[in-house]
């Protein structure tokens, strides 16, 4: 950057406005002559600094381009500026700052240096959302031509200049991608994004839920190792743990989620690598006490991993409750419009890289365009959440006190075996409600077919309400007896809220209840 610090572009025409506010040039002055030497530069832009005044909305009028090839009017704007605001307080000093500043370099004056302190730093945003829009992408993004959105980099491959690259690339002092399953800079602006809202030094998006899950326990959990579960979980993550690990030796120890000497007793009778559970769990909501359970494994040097998708980072920051890795299936709530497949597995580097590199040699890649979508949804991420939280809570307390409704479970409710723990560790509660109708198979059937707002489908998190049973949208190949051993209920609903308005999923509730 320091061959930067010449001045070969000089105004000759001193631009002021009229009455109207339009531009208009006034006679030139005399030509300046262009300065040999540093000391003599700074003299004759100083007093060549008036001169050089153009209306504040030049720089946005000139193209792109244009900009890209006259950066000097951008320097000679800033060091019009600074003379003009240091006129009554050592101008020409102010003139240094301000070229110095243009340039971002350091300086000398008649062969001193001069110490340039930069402009403080200027302050992070905390808020979940406000780093829902703007994080990881306002610094460090991936911008193509000042453009606000983060565009599609829709390629299989990059390229290099030439063999110098090539290697610079490889032995890491040359910054770029290499092959699409390793890596894309709108996937790499989305994990950005992820981490700032899940407080994580690194984020891996990967092609769904399941891809990150079953990634994470290949890449971390030895061959001959062992892990912790729970009871209630998403059934394909144990069908993974009961069928897949098996073949590499590695056993498991399945606890109940609020069963805490059960997990001491695993860790002191087993050589525990990771303890993987999701909290609120699916379909009980069940909640996890992500903070003791995290002390006590790394007492025992195991690693804890939870899935977050029910809750969201809007309402639960799983790595700052101890957590070391928070996982989620970004299909859900992150991306929130239903229209996306994707997983992302959050936390340090070291171990998230851990993933990583088996990651991009299984190849789970999730496409460019979904990445995205994912990052477009997670803008109104917070907004979503909170209308969902909101709609959530209020349906649960109304069916908690209707006759037709057997039992409600929802972890914003008192009545909920954790209440207590999710009051400590949740902002909101999620937006799905489980329940059981007070029948059978049959009944329950009816109250689903009967409701109009939310569609029957297997997923939760989005924009449109959805609701499903359990037993037949998800364990329908089991028998009734596999399915009361999993703790599945003819009669359960889970009901995923969406950000309709809660009188409208109100009367509907209701309505179908009513039927019955």
């Amino acid at each position: 950057m320091a061959a930067a610090a010449s001045f070969p572009f000089y105004c000759g025409c001193d631009y002021r406005t009229d009455s109207s506010g339009a531009a208009s040039p006034s006679p030139a002055p005399a030509p300046i002559s262009p300065p040999r030497s540093g000391a003599d530069r700074l003299s004759s832009i100083a007093s060549a600094a008036m001169i050089l005044r153009f209306p504040p909305n030049f720089a946005r009028q000139l193209s792109v381009k244009s900009r890209r090839n006259c950066s000097n009017i951008g320097v000679a704007q800033v060091v019009a500026a600074s003379a003009m605001s240091g006129q009554s307080s050592g101008g020409s000093s102010s003139i240094v700052d301000g070229v110095a500043a243009a340039l971002s370099v350091g300086i000398s004056v008649n062969g001193t240096a001069v110490k340039i302190d930069k402009a403080a730093e200027k302050p992070k945003p905390k808020s979940t959302s406000t780093l829902a829009v703007h994080g990881g992408e306002r610094e460090n993004g991936t911008k193509v031509a000042d453009s606000l959105t983060t565009p599609i980099v829709q390629t299989a491959t990059y390229t290099f200049r030439n063999t110098a690259d090539l290697i610079a690339f490889q032995d890491g002092t040359y910054k770029s991608f290499e092959y699409g399953r390793y890596g894309n800079p709108t996937t790499q602006a989305t994990e950005r994004k992820i981490s700032a809202l899940e407080g994580a030094e690194e984020t891996l998006v990967s092609a769904s839920g399941m891809c990150a899950a079953t990634t994470m326990l290949l890449a971390l959990v030895p061959a001959g190792g062992h892990i912790v579960t729970t009871t209630d979980c998403y059934r394909r993550t144990r069908q993974f743990v009961q069928t897949v690990l098996p073949k590499m030796g590695i056993t498991t120890t399945v606890i109940d989620p609020a069963d805490m000497a059960s997990l001491k007793g695993a860790l002191d009778d087993n050589p525990v690598s990771l303890f993987f559970s999701e909290s609120p769990t699916n379909p009980y909501l069940r909640c996890i006490d992500i903070e003791l359970v995290s002390t006590l494994c790394r007492r025992k040097g195991a690693i804890v991993c939870i899935d977050g998708t029910f809750a969201t980072p809007v309402n639960q920051k799983a790595l700052a409750l101890g957590a070391d890795l928070v996982l989620n299936s970004a299909t859900k709530y992150i991306a929130g419009h239903n229209d996306v497949l994707a997983g992302s597995i959050s936390g340090s580097k070291p171990l998230v890289d851990t993933v990583r590199k088996l990651h991009n040699v299984l190849g789970g890649v999730v496409d460019a365009h979904a990445a995205y979508l994912i990052g477009r949804g997670l803008k109104t991420l917070d907004l979503r959440v909170r209308q969902q939280n909101s709609n959530a809570l209020r349906l649960a307390r109304a069916l908690e006190s209707h006759p037709k409704i057997a039992r409600v479970h929802y972890p914003g409710l008192e009545s909920h075996p954790e209440f207590h723990i999710a009051s400590k560790q949740m902002r909101g509660f999620g937006g799905v409600v489980s329940f059981e109708i007070d029948g059978d198979l049959a009944l329950t059937s009816k109250f689903i077919d009967g409701l109009r707002i939310p569609y029957i489908a297997p997923s939760l998190g989005g924009c449109e309400s959805l609701v499903e049973q359990p037993t037949i949208i998800s364990y329908w190949d089991q028998s009734p007896a596999e399915r009361a051993k999993m703790g599945i209920k003819d009669n359960l609903v889970r009901f995923s809220c969406g950000i309709e308005d809660y009188e409208d999923i109100y009367a509907d509730v209701m309505q179908s209840l009513a039927s019955l």
